[in-house]
């Protein structure tokens, strides 16, 4: 009888350790792919022009990247631009990405212009820009992106209202 109760203990302890040791790995194995900021690391914030009300942030790094997508308002066709975060907290232009030319749709920006999946992609534009100010449409502004991680769709924001996005401490 004793030595039945000691393989049953034995064989708790062993399933035990060995869910423990399954815990600690999956958590070892998640913690990296979550990003670590300092607390002085900046904030992109999306503002109401007007009354300076926020409505979205998130912590953010030298490098990170931000997405803007849109759809043209004469063309009706999608435009993305794509952003990077310089050392002085400025969202760098990089490039610019849409399927067709129009009217307002620059035929000359940035140094390298292809195609590429059925889009016109003009990089390497390097133009700075302290914030960024947009009237938001709910069937214009599509999704604002923070390294590939949705931070808010245009259609949470509030329609027709002056919107400020810029990154700051």
């Amino acid at each position: 009888m004793r030595l039945k109760s000691f393989r049953q203990e034995k064989r708790a302890s062993a399933f035990l350790a060995f869910s423990l040791t399954l815990i600690f790995r999956a958590v070892l194995y998640w913690l990296p792919l979550q990003p670590v900021y300092a607390s002085d690391a900046p904030f992109v914030r999306i503002y109401d022009w007007k009354t300076g009300e926020i409505y979205a942030e998130a912590r953010t790094q030298v490098g990170s990247t931000l997405f803007f997508g849109w759809i043209h308002s004469l063309e009706k066709i999608p435009w993305n631009e794509y952003y990077h975060i310089d050392e002085n907290y400025d969202l760098i232009l990089d490039e610019i990405t849409f399927p067709a030319f129009g009217a307002g749709i620059p035929e000359d920006k940035g140094q390298v212009c292809y195609i590429k999946d059925g889009l016109i992609h003009m990089a390497k534009i390097d133009q700075v820009f302290k914030e960024l100010l947009w009237l938001n449409s709910h069937t214009a502004t599509r999704d604002i992106k923070l390294d590939d991680e949705l931070l808010i769709s245009g259609s949470e924001l509030p329609q027709h209202v002056k919107l400020r996005l810029v990154v700051e401490n």
